[in-house]
């Protein structure tokens, strides 16, 4: 294998091990269960909003050379600066990194040793990742060549066993209804599309680090580490889908989420398999902590010409981080879910129209579509939440879980007939500050 070829397989395997974290390893088994028999279909779901999305994403993050405010740029200033904050909270301290702690501890540490400190574990999952963290140029190359094998190694064991000798029968009705739908709303809770968008700026980075300077030579490279991840992904999400669907007649829908891998886990392996289950949940939230910390600290180094040092921020999300993994995996997951709701829409209109910008003339047409699905996204939240506002649930494709498309498209083209200034378009928020 030639060192080019290498240095993709190594990103690409980081790209893996940076995606699946959490929400990776908790949501496809819950998925099975609830969806029984039509598992696929709730698989099609979940891999559409999880790795489809990520995919565009890379894409568009390293046409713009791994920087997210360039993605969102074209929609405005006002709504870049925003909408980039609000994407970089959400995945560093706020939700995405505190969670990879507690998932670690809930579904590693204490099915193993039930007495252990919870403040103790998280102060010593941080310090790992402030350890592993605080050279960027060595994070990728980190997880790439020494932890991603030994993760997949270890699901590999797991989803063998599962399909080799099935739990059980699946369950030949679904608890639910709108399937896909739940597909898409899980892969929405993994935040991979938002992380994509994010943890590009890590991987054009590193390449940089390697001696890969043109610009398109990093992007051609980028996408095939990013094809790397999403086979890997596609291959791991099915299977534990399929899991969680072998044991559809044991569980309800009630079950804890991340109870449910540890039981489905126990049964395949017995006692042995509470040893591996903890290597994987350790392996993948750990990896997934050091790259969005990375990333996190990356973009508000950036944001704010230097004036925030990369290094105290790495510093100030695995402190901040430590204090919040402490709510619990549920907690974390009940307030996370309305804000991804909100925010993930206008992320995914903008990542998409970022890859077809140069036939996109007007930026008016940017911003249309943008403000249109926040808008459409605020008022479902608003409505999921008990404020009755029934014309949400009737737009097209609501059943699906895409009700803001058809608004997206009409917001689109009312704004590209609206003049635009020809400064427009040239909004760069890393000079912002």
């Amino acid at each position: 294998m030639n060192k080019t070829n290498k240095d993709i397989v190594i990103v690409g395997f980081a790209l893996f091990a940076m995606f699946f974290g959490a929400g990776n390893l908790i949501f496809p088994p819950f998925l099975g269960v609830i969806s029984g028999e039509s598992w696929l279909t709730g698989f099609g779901g979940f891999l559409l909003a999880d790795v489809g999305l990520a995919l565009l994403a890379v894409a568009a993050a390293a046409k713009c050379n791994g920087e997210v405010s360039k993605v969102l740029g074209r929609a405005g200033k006002n709504l870049s600066i925003v909408l980039g904050c609000a994407i970089m909270i959400c995945l560093g301290p706020l939700l995405a990194i505190p969670r990879t702690a507690a998932t670690t501890f809930e579904m590693g540490i204490s099915p193993l040793a039930s007495g252990f400190n919870p403040v103790l574990f998280s102060v010593l999952f941080f310090a790992i990742t402030f350890i592993l963290t605080i050279k960027p140029s060595k994070v990728v190359d980190i997880i790439g060549q020494f932890l991603t094998p030994a993760l997949l190694v270890a699901l590999g064991v797991l989803i063998i066993k599962g399909i080799v000798t099935p739990l059980g029968d699946i369950n030949p009705t679904p608890m639910i209804n709108d399937i896909f739908a739940e597909g898409v709303k899980q892969g929405y809770q993994t935040m991979d599309a938002l992380g994509a968008v994010a943890l590009s700026t890590v991987i054009i980075t590193s390449l940089a680090n390697k001696g890969y300077n043109d610009e398109s030579q990093k992007v051609k490279l980028t996408m095939k580490a990013g094809i790397v991840a999403a086979v890997g992904l596609c291959l791991v999400y099915g299977g534990l889908t399929y899991l969680g669907a072998t044991v559809s007649q044991v569980y309800g829908k009630d079950v804890v989420q991340t109870k449910l891998i540890v039981e489905i886990t126990a049964s395949l392996l017995g006692h042995p398999g509470k040893i591996i289950l903890a290597l994987i949940v350790g392996l993948a939230c750990l990896t997934t902590a050091i790259g969005l910390t990375s990333a996190t600290a990356q973009f508000f180094s950036k944001i704010t010409n230097g004036k925030l040092k990369y290094e105290i921020v790495v510093t100030a999300v695995c402190i901040f981080s430590a204090i919040v993994s402490n709510f619990g995996v549920s907690t974390i997951i009940k307030f996370s879910a309305p804000i991804l709701d909100m925010i993930y829409p206008a992320t995914v209109v903008l990542v998409i129209m970022t890859l077809f910008g140069s036939k996109i003339k007007n930026d008016n047409a940017f911003k249309g579509a943008a403000y249109m699905a926040l808008l459409v996204s605020v008022l479902t939240v608003a409505n999921n939440l008990g404020i009755s506002i029934p014309m949400v649930t009737k737009l097209p494709f609501a059943q699906l879980g895409f009700n803001w498309i058809v608004p997206v498209l009409i917001g689109g083209v009312v704004g590209s007939f609206i003049p635009s200034s020809s400064k427009q378009g040239k909004i760069d928020i890393n000079r912002v500050g």
